[in-house]
């Protein structure tokens, strides 16, 4: 049985990542992002990707990466989702890489990932689930017609990796395409429409087994951002529940108060268990459809509830734009829809395991 405790190694990485978030991503410059015409922090990126070389974590050495496995891009990924970094780590350093690493085709592309000389996006909607069926373009004389739309981070993307409907990946370049803003409840996180109108595109390898393993490994270390949302949220209340008094006496030594805490540790103490056992069974590469089902199945709900407690119980604070809850919250429901919701991944595990519902 592996072993799902963090490792030194794992430890020192997530002190180093959280040391420059303190430094370069603080609430307010988040908040004052998400009002702006430019929610992604570029300069952030920049340190992540090219100072701190976490964008090709999961590139081996070889083809010009870390070498490393999922299981330290979780440790990221928590950190990001404490953070809620507006950084598009998940969508290029993670699901655009491992569509990347499936295809024949494609080593320059991902060398210019792992660098963090560029950022990728693979153009499938936000909210399709690994197995799910998405939306294709059509693809003729190499080019590629139609619109795709729900396109997280597309706004930043230099190249997009696109499916078609001859079945293959395409790589198109960003200034090739039209990028249309939506509406997004997670403003660090923004979606887009992208409109292909004949768009030169060049063939990377198949559409199927790239777009599967990439949702997969993006579902799976989702678990770890939506795990870091969760722990800040819990860490946050029980300190402000300490420094809060109500008649003499800190309020978080109420009885009916203590019960919410020690629920909501245990949920997150086992949506740890589940992150770490989907981002280890990715690393491995042994049952990882199941690791990732059950994590997704569990993660969402918790991740939500545990922003939700955290704005009530902050009290008149928690509802003022100033206070970062409002991010954890927004964040978090947007990734309970994100890759497949709960209800998706538990029908997929009944699959996966043989217990249909009648």
């Amino acid at each position: 049985m592996s072993d799902l405790l963090y490792s030194e190694e794992e430890e020192a990485l997530r002190a180093a990542v959280r040391d420059l978030l303190a430094d370069h991503c603080d609430a307010a410059g988040v908040i004052a992002r998400t009002e702006s015409d430019a929610p992604h922090d570029s300069s952030l990126w920049k340190t992540l990707a090219d100072g701190m070389g976490l964008a090709g974590l999961l590139v081996p050495e070889d083809r010009g990466g870390q070498g490393a496995t999922h299981r330290e891009a979780a440790v990221v990924l928590e950190e990001l989702g404490r953070a809620v970094a507006p950084v598009p780590y998940l969508t290029s350093a993670v699901v655009a890489t491992e569509a990347l690493l499936a295809c024949r085709d494609g080593d320059d592309l991902l060398a210019e990932l792992a660098s963090g000389r560029g950022i990728g996006v693979l153009a499938v909607g936000l909210h399709t689930a690994p197995g799910a069926a998405f939306a294709t373009v059509r693809a003729a004389d190499g080019a590629l017609h139609g619109e795709l739309t729900g396109i997280a981070d597309a706004a930043v993307a230099g190249v997009l990796l696109v499916p078609a409907d001859d079945g293959g990946l395409y790589a198109v370049r960003a200034d090739a395409v039209t990028v249309i803003p939506q509406v997004s409840l997670d403003l660090t996180r923004p979606v887009a429409r992208v409109v292909l109108d004949g768009a030169p595109g060049r063939r990377l390898g198949d559409t199927e087994t790239a777009v599967h393993r990439a949702l997969r490994a993006g579902a799976g270390l989702l678990a770890s951002e939506q795990l870091g949302l969760a722990d800040w949220s819990l860490t946050e209340t029980v300190r402000h529940l300490k420094d809060r008094t109500q008649f003499n006496r800190p309020v978080g030594g109420f009885q009916a108060l203590k019960h919410r805490l020690a629920q909501l540790w245990l949920e997150t103490v086992s949506l740890r268990a589940a992150a770490r056992g989907a981002a280890d069974a990715l690393a491995a590469g042994e049952d990882a459809d199941v690791a990732v089902a059950v994590a997704q199945a569990y993660a969402a709900p918790v991740a939500v509830r545990a922003a939700e407690e955290a704005l009530q119980l902050h009290g008149g604070i928690g509802m003022t734009w100033e206070h970062p809850v409002h991010l954890h919250l927004k964040r978090a429901k947007a990734d309970s829809i994100a890759y497949g919701t709960a209800g998706a991944h538990r029908e997929a595990l009944a699959e996966l395991v043989d217990l249909r519902a009648p």
